[in-house]
């Protein structure tokens, strides 16, 4: 099957897609976008979660042929060019990044949470970040990042 979708803005066809084949698949391995991480394949960690037009999902459950015709946003798609988007700074700049292997769909997630709630209390950070497991933090510095992306998208 041929899938056509808008990804970080730019329109990919990409041919031959099997049926059974995941949207991260085709972002990872079809597209080089290698951000969205492959961790559980079941939904359960977060770390593949994508934007599918302008909602957070997990990549590894959405089939590549439910992304045709629609627009697929990634963390690699957040920053512009060289400049980070403010939450992947924000990331950086609190210590939240260790292994690296969740951070992307940590940050997919704090970006969508601060452009719905651009003053997150910190249960409502919790509650946003629920399905994104971290194996390397107790969460704390992952919290600061997502407060200080805050207060610098708010212009505070």
């Amino acid at each position: 099957m041929r899938v056509r979708v808008e990804v970080n803005g730019s329109t990919e066809t990409v041919e031959r897609v099997w049926e059974g084949e995941s949207l991260l698949y085709l972002l990872r391995e079809r597209l080089g976008l290698p951000g969205s991480k492959n961790a559980c394949e079941q939904g359960e960690c977060g770390s593949c979660t994508v934007y599918l037009d302008g909602t957070p999902v997990c990549s590894c459950l959405v089939a590549a042929g439910q992304a045709h015709g629609r627009a697929v946003w990634t963390v690699e798609g957040l920053a512009a060019g060289e400049r980070l988007d403010p939450v992947q700074r924000a990331f950086v700049e609190a210590g939240a990044v260790q292994c690296g292997f969740c951070t992307p769909g940590l940050i997919v997630q704090a970006h969508d949470l601060i452009d719905r709630v651009p003053e997150p209390s910190d249960a409502e950070i919790r509650e946003a970040l629920a399905g994104n497991l971290c194996r390397c933090t107790g969460y704390e510095k992952i919290l600061d990042a997502v407060r200080l992306a805050a207060r610098r998208k708010g212009g505070r």
